[in-house]
């Protein structure tokens, strides 16, 4: 279902029914190609405008809730620029990661695959021989297909020695850390050890700049301006390639813990320094967009906003909010459901909300489309999403028969469709009603177990009602969607191997 949506007040996760329409040439014409022609321009001019292709601008931000920012019903943050943009865009109420971890997601979120398939589970660390298979197409290598300049200023997550950084990959700059930023020696799990042993487990934190480490031992000081050092060099990338067709990726590191947040943000929020940090991601959304629109190429640019997945819960004040079931480290809602938004002004209609399942892998696919590339000779997952970005009548649905739900190194934890979601028996950590953890420092998890059980997402986002007895067909049906999984990306749960998987990229040293 499409709809427009008001002035933002809850999460708003609106349902069915639905019908198919086929995405429009007009649609996808440019609109600097329908000004010239309405216009009477010159031929030279028709011809440039045809040639355009658009711009893509990938914002990525680490473990926000799914109720975080205005748009989904945020209290206590003001995100002006988001609301901006999801007045001058569409959000996606059902909008979900591959798996709810930071390097499967983001494998996935680059190549258009489950992470399964890329032998990609859970979170590299320092420590780490392995990184996505240099044989894996990117987005960056597929925009490098039609001569894009590529960008990544953020967070990487996929290697961090040199064979499996962003250079190797299809990006001409990278300026970032090269994982998580809290993998460092002042991590919650070291800090009761002297220095000498911290660093055995957590060294210190580089920041990378093309293949070079530019700061070796990154401190709490430097970390206060990453946001700002991402945004200044994306506003830089933009007026140096505002000529050229560019793809523009700000992987944020913030709202990973340990937050940390500009004297620019700092108390100016009603949720602490959490919602100060959410503040400044958004500024920089702001400062993005103003960008774009000052160099003229608002109106020739896609700009993608969403989250590697759900909040880290237990670290309490210092993470994020969702009414959903669960957080980060699940395949509940909770975990793989994000905010997002998409604005491309004359292309996506303005101020909609459109509520069918759609995925991070399918952004790949749909940028080949847009720009005309050519995808992968291997097998990919994601689906072109060009009719649900598009649609003005509310009638595109999803092009996902069946999503597949994998965790912990892979297991088959849930298959779904748009409607229903089936959980297989497997153990999950939760807090179980317990608070998170106070200024910067968590709550254990506990651990418990699902059985099988069926859920009604249209009338159930929340998996509180277990329906397995009422729907035996929906179950069979979504038990034969659950063997075609297994047959080819394994599972670990019922010991089925991944005859369909690639494996990763490895160093031995």
């Amino acid at each position: 279902m499409l709809s427009s949506h008001p002035p933002i007040q809850s999460s708003g996760i609106h349902r069915r029914p639905r019908a198919i329409r086929t995405w429009t040439a007009a649609i996808a014409t440019p609109l600097s190609l329908l000004i010239c022609l309405l216009v009477g321009g010159s031929a030279s001019q028709r011809a440039a405008a045809a040639e355009r292709l658009p711009n893509v601008v990938l914002i990525f931000i680490d473990d926000m809730g799914y109720e975080d920012i205005g748009p989904f019903g945020a209290e206590g943050i003001e995100t002006p620029n988001l609301d901006a943009m999801a007045q001058q865009g569409r959000r996606f109420t059902d909008f979900v990661v591959s798996s709810a971890v930071c390097s499967a997601s983001r494998a996935a979120l680059m190549t258009g695959c489950y992470n399964r398939r890329l032998g990609i589970s859970g979170a590299y660390g320092p420590g780490s021989k392995a990184g996505l298979n240099p044989n894996e197409m990117t987005i960056a290598e597929l925009c490098k297909q039609k001569d894009y300049a590529t960008a990544i200023y953020g967070k990487w997550h996929l290697g961090h020695l040199k064979p499996f950084l962003p250079l190797q990959h299809g990006f001409d700059e990278y300026f970032g850390l090269p994982y998580s930023n809290d993998m460092w020696p002042y991590h919650p799990d070291v800090l009761h050890l002297p220095m000498e042993q911290r660093v055995k487990r957590w060294p210190h934190l580089p920041l990378i700049e093309g293949n070079e480490t530019i700061n070796p031992q990154v401190s709490g000081e430097d970390q206060e301006q990453l946001t700002t050092q991402y945004t200044e060099r994306a506003v830089s990338f933009i007026e140096r390639n505002k000529d050229k067709p560019f793809f523009l990726y700000v992987p944020h590191s913030m709202v990973h813990v340990p937050l940390y947040v500009s004297e620019k943000f700092k108390g100016k929020s009603k949720r602490g320094l959490f919602g100060d940090v959410v503040m400044e991601v958004d500024w920089s959304v702001g400062q993005i967009n103003a960008a774009l629109k000052k160099n003229g190429i608002e109106d020739d640019t896609l700009v993608i906003f969403t989250s590697d997945n759900g909040p880290w819960l237990s670290y309490g004040d210092h993470a994020g909010v969702t009414s959903l079931r669960e957080g980060k480290g699940t395949m509940f809602e909770g975990g793989y459901r994000v905010p997002t938004l998409m604005k491309w002004p004359g292309k996506i209609p303005a101020g909609t909300t459109c509520d069918q399942l759609a995925s991070t892998i399918d952004i790949l696919p749909t940028v080949a489309h847009l720009i005309g590339a050519e995808l992968p000779k291997h097998k990919i997952d994601g689906k072109d999403i060009a009719p649900l970005m598009f649609d003005k009548e509310g009638q595109a649905k999803s092009p996902h028969e069946a999503f597949y739900c994998y965790y912990s190194g892979g297991e088959l934890h849930a298959v779904r469709n748009d409607r229903w979601k089936l959980h297989f028996p497997h153990r999950y950590r939760t807090l179980a009603g317990k608070p998170g953890g106070t200024d910067g420092l968590p709550t254990n998890y506990q651990h418990t177990t699902i059985g099988l059980e069926l859920f009604d997402l249209d009338n159930d986002v929340n998996e509180t009602t277990n329906v397995i007895d009422q729907h035996p067909e929906v179950v069979a049906m979504l038990q034969k969607h659950a063997e075609a999984a297994r047959n080819d990306l394994g599972d670990k749960l019922t010991k089925r191997p991944a005859t369909g998987a690639r494996p990763p990229g490895r160093v031995d040293k």
